[in-house]
């Protein structure tokens, strides 16, 4: 019986963000909306995002989660940075361009948040083996 209410018990936002940041799809999902973006014109120093953000779905998947949680907002955070210095025109926030674009920067957002509060609350496999 109190198993069921422990299954039931509705996760906070800290334990929302968290699992976020410890899944491998949400920088795959980013990497492909900041491909979209800089593929057609190609754009040389956005595209360094997309493998490295591929990378750290990777290293999720082989079971390095908080590591890749922190690579994973470090990047989503250097990529909100720099996206948000691009100066757009308001008729162009609302194109198709313009939706993807802020889209993408909105799922950076996430993902930094997420990413920091696994990385940060998250352990390391060594480290509980240890104690």
């Amino acid at each position: 019986m109190a198993d069921s209410t422990i299954e039931g018990a509705k996760k906070t936002l800290v334990q929302r963000f968290k699992a976020w940041g410890e899944n491998s799809f949400p920088p795959t999902v980013l990497a492909s909306l900041i491909f979209a973006q800089h593929a057609r014109p190609f754009q040389f120093f956005p595209m360094l995002f997309p493998p490295a953000l591929l990378f750290t779905s990777y290293a999720n998947i082989q079971g390095f989660k908080t590591d890749s949680a922190g690579i994973q907002a470090a990047w989503s955070g250097l990529y909100l940075l720099l996206a948000g210095r691009r100066r757009q025109a308001f008729a162009n926030k609302l194109g198709p361009r313009g939706i993807v674009r802020g889209l993408t920067m909105g799922l950076c957002l996430v993902n930094m948040v997420g990413g920091g509060l696994a990385y940060t609350l998250g352990k390391r496999e060594e480290e509980e083996v240890q104690k």
